[in-house]
């Protein structure tokens, strides 16, 4: 998963995977998935995101200290 952020538009993209959307829904006013052949959601785009999410903490994130145990056994 990658998240984008263009300050230009105020829009964030969360590409769920690398392959190529087939259609677009929008399901509320600027908010659009992107769908794949399958059904299968491979992005998300959010319009004037500033207004409808906190991009501080998407913009975010955390490793549990599960995940860097499971390092140390590498």
């Amino acid at each position: 998963m990658k998240v984008y952020y263009d300050d230009k538009v105020d829009a964030v993209y969360i590409q769920l995977n690398s392959d190529t959307p087939e259609g677009v829904v929008e399901i509320k006013e600027g908010v659009n998935l992107d769908f794949l052949p399958d059904g299968r959601i491979s992005g998300i785009e959010i319009l004037d995101a500033s207004k409808k999410i906190d991009l501080k903490t998407l913009l975010t994130y955390t490793i549990d200290e599960e995940f860097v145990s499971s390092l140390a056994h590498l």
